[in-house]
Order: structure tokens, then C-alpha cells, then sequence
């Protein structure tokens, strides 16, 4: 097959506030935390208590049905909060970092000279297994599956998405010991999902792997797309997603020996007075990444991108999978005619304003206003402009709805989840939670199906 694949459908959403190409360094925030929430399917064990010291890489909870996966500190110091939630459901494990920042002993090891369940047995233990993710479902991956192929996106359409390339620019080395290890563990294929406009220099030199090269609009960033437009799955079939960040830490792993916390983040958003890169932690409190940066107006903090995010407020923590900090107007605001009033300076994927005829590069201010509630199921054939996978979008949500098990088989619910239903959801006219319905019909499957 070509090397190239061109996707026609698909929005960039033109917002304000793209990271400029500037990493700053940042004081360590004075807490963390790891959140169960971030881990679809997760029913978390606990492995510590109140008042505990920990160092990096010491877990802090299990998967009660999958007890040999870790979930560990990301920093050391000392657990002062265990969050809890309706039925007493675990919401986060906070905990508060000390000066040493101390770190397990994980060896260092060369992957190349090691077998496949030497490398599965040092990911499990350290902490980096939750690093990779399943298909189908998006959910955590079984360390006794064997998967037909690895997937990983180097690339990131979604809204003021970073630049991989500029963020992992000094990390080729790292990032080759990381492919190595995945590819010596799985056995498998990996496949790397490139932007053809990017220069791609770490990434398009990477050996090992089978490179394919998208062009076209998000979601064409998204790995399941990716998956989608190089090897379909077809019922039986498990292959295993990662992205960029994960592979540096699983290579920095191997060359010090050392649960390694730190990740580059973008701060992006038109609340934000000067969007950029930070050296940030995974799980760290965003109150100090956010301190001064932001406009005094009403926002919102979101932890990933505006399609998928999680709100998390100035006080909240970044998430486990997260290599980005939106901010955006909250949007409370309401005006004569809503929707219905014409304007320049409104955004639309449709030709409902007249932003079709602005210029090609004009950014607009968007908030989190959806501009009317919910209502009746349109047929509008909108989701099929921006979904560019071979399914038939609102019958698949259909058959979610009414639980018909056979239908969402034969409609495509193994190679979807929540994140490459996002546009549809924004471009929605009935104002449908897509993505909820999405994972519902995950969790029916996971249910029914095992």
C-alpha cells in the first residue's frame, strides 16, 4: 500500500491561542496526584494508606482484576489524600513531593539483550504498563494478549495541539530505546502514523518500525483513524496504541533505571497570555503551571484538548495520558437570538455565519457555550463530513442506544472510541453527547463480551 494516505474528511477548528515554539522550565509543583478516572474499566486496589512515604515508581494502586499492573507515585514524597467519590469509588491519590524526589530501582538495562517477558515484567512493575492501551474498546492492555500490531501516532491534529517533533526534539536516543522495547516484547509489527507537513526529524528516522505518511484534517492524528486507514480490526483481533510521551518514558526507563515523571506540555488557548511549552510532571497540580499566565476573565481549564478534555480547574492535575492545558472562555454568557444571529465573528462548520468567507488563517475566540440543549436526532449527514472511516456514524450510535448487540458489530464499534467521535459531536446540531454514547456502547460490549 502506498506510504502516503490522503483523508478529505475531517475539521481543523480555526481557535485562538497555538503554542509558540519556546519550552520553558517551571518550579515542581508542591503536589500530585494519580487519578483511577483516567484509566477506563480500572477498579482500583490500594496499595498504600494516609501519612505513607513513597518514592517515584512505588505503586500506589493496582487493577483488581489485573493485579500484576502497577499505578505508581510519579514523584517522592508523602500521601496525604485519598479522594473518594459516590460508593466510595476512588477519584484520585494525592500526594505531597519532597525536595530528594527519590526513585525506585528499576536497573538499567539494554532492551535489545533482553526477552520479550523480561521487558513486559519491568514495564508491569515500574509503573509503565497503563502506558499502553488496547483496541478495541481504548481500554487498559492485558499482559497476555498478544497483539497483530502497535500503533502509535506521532502526530497531533486536535485543536492547539503540540508539535511532537519540537517537543521530543533532543530525545532521539530515548525514543529509540523505547521502540525497541515494544518491539522486542510484542513481537509485532509497529506502525508510526507521520504528518507529511512536518519535518518529522526524529520520528521518520526511527528504525524498526513501518512508517505511513496522513494528510488531511483532524482527526487524521487520531490512532484510531490511523488504525482504520492502514489494518481495519475485525472481530478476535487486539492491537496496542501508545503515544509519543509514553515512549520516551518507557526509553528513559531502560536508560537510567528510573521512574522518570517529567513530560513537555503546551499551555495553549485564547485565555492564555502567552501559550507555550513547559518542562511539566505527570499528575502535577496545574496551579503552578497556571500562575500569572492566564486573563482574568472567566475560563476553563481543561487537562488535553477542547474535544476530549477533562475539566479540571486551576487547582486540579494533569492527566496520565495528557501532553497538553487548554484554556478557554467559560461561555456563561448569552445573547439576543443565540445562534440565529448573524456575525462576522462567529465560527461555523456550517454556512450558518459567514465565517466561510474569512480569510484562510483567521483564529477566533471560542468558549464552551453549545449554543441550545439537547433535542431531537437529526438526520443531517454532518457527523459523515468529519468522521473519514468507512462506518455509517449515526446508525452506529442508534444501535448503542437501543443495545443491539449484533447491529453495533456489524456498524463498527470495535474500531471506535470516545476521542474519534469528538467532531461529531462538535459539529452535532441536536447537541448530542456522542462520545458518552460511544462508551456506554464500549461498556455494553465489555459487559456482554468479556
Amino acid at each position: 500500500m502506498s506510504n502516503v494516505i490522503k483523508l478529505k474528511k475531517g475539521l481543523d477548528i480555526p481557535i485562538k491561542g497555538e503554542p509558540a515554539d519556546n519550552l520553558e522550565n517551571i518550579t515542581r509543583p508542591e503536589t500530585f496526584a494519580i487519578k483511577p478516572t483516567d484509566f477506563f474499566g480500572l477498579i482500583p486496589r490500594l496499595k498504600v494508606k494516609v501519612g505513607d512515604k513513597v518514592k517515584a515508581g512505588t505503586p500506589l494502586f493496582v487493577d483488581k482484576y489485573m493485579p500484576e499492573i502497577n499505578f505508581v507515585a510519579p514523584v517522592s514524597g508523602e500521601v496525604i489524600a485519598v479522594s473518594r467519590g459516590e460508593r466510595r469509588r476512588i477519584l484520585e491519590v494525592v500526594l505531597r513531593a519532597d525536595r530528594e524526589n527519590l526513585s525506585e530501582d528499576f536497573d538499567q538495562s539494554d532492551p535489545t539483550v533482553l526477552n520479550g517477558e523480561e521487558i513486559k515484567s519491568v514495564l508491569l512493575k515500574s509503573g509503565l504498563w497503563p502506558s499502553i492501551k488496547s483496541r478495541p474498546y481504548g481500554i487498559l492492555a492485558n499482559p497476555t494478549d498478544r497483539p497483530k500490531a502497535i500503533f502509535i501516532s506521532c502526530f497531533d491534529s486536535s485543536p492547539l495541539a503540540p508539535n511532537f517533533d519540537y517537543a521530543y526534539r533532543d530525545e532521539a536516543t530515548t525514543w529509540q530505546t523505547g521502540i525497541d522495547a515494544l518491539s522486542k516484547m510484542a513481537g509485532c509489527k509497529i506502525y508510526l502514523g507521520l504528518s507529511l507537513k512536518k519535518k518529522n526529524k526524529i520520528f521518520g528516522e526511527t528504525q524498526g518500525v513501518e512508517i505511513r505518511y496522513f494528510e488531511g484534517p483532524h482527526p487524521a492524528g487520531n490512532v484510531g483513524i490511523q488504525i482504520n486507514a492502514i489494518s481495519p480490526l475485525n472481530k478476535g483481533e487486539i492491537v496496542w496504541t501508545l503515544r509519543p510521551q509514553e515512549v520516551i518514558m518507557i526509553g528513559r526507563l531502560f536508560l537510567t533505571g528510573k521512574y522518570d515523571a517529567t513530560r513537555v506540555v503546551a499551555l495553549v488557548g485564547p485565555e492564555v497570555k502567552e501559550p507555550r511549552y513547559y518542562q511539566f510532571w505527570l499528575g502535577g497540580c496545574l496551579c503552578g503551571l497556571l500562575k500569572g499566565k492566564l486573563s482574568k476573565q472567566s475560563k476553563r481549564v481543561i487537562s488535553g484538548n477542547i474535544l476530549t478534555g477533562t475539566t479540571s480547574g486551576s487547582e486540579g492535575f494533569l492527566g496520565f495520558y495528557d501532553s497538553m492545558v487548554s484554556v478557554i472562555p467559560e461561555g456563561y454568557d448569552y445573547e439576543m437570538f443565540g445562534w440565529a444571529l448573524p456575525g462576522f465573528g462567529k465560527f461555523s462548520p456550517s454556512r450558518t455565519f459567514f465565517s466561510w468567507l474569512r480569510p484562510v488563517n483567521k483564529k477566533f475566540v471560542l468558549n464552551s457555550n453549545t449554543h441550545g440543549e439537547e433535542r431531537a436526532f437529526v438526520l443531517s449527514g454532518e457527523y459523515d463530513k468529519v468522521l473519514p472511516m468507512d462506518i455509517l456514524p449515526v446508525y452506529l450510535l442508534k444501535a448503542i442506544l437501543v443495545n443491539d448487540i449484533d447491529a453495533m458489530e456489524q456498524l463498527g464499534i470495535y474500531e471506535v472510541i470516545e476521542e474519534d467521535f469528538a467532531l461529531c459531536e462538535y459539529v452535532c446540531t441536536s447537541k448530542i453527547k456522542v462520545q458518552s454514547i460511544i462508551r456506554k456502547g464500549i461498556n455494553t460490549m465489555i459487559k456482554e463480551l468479556g
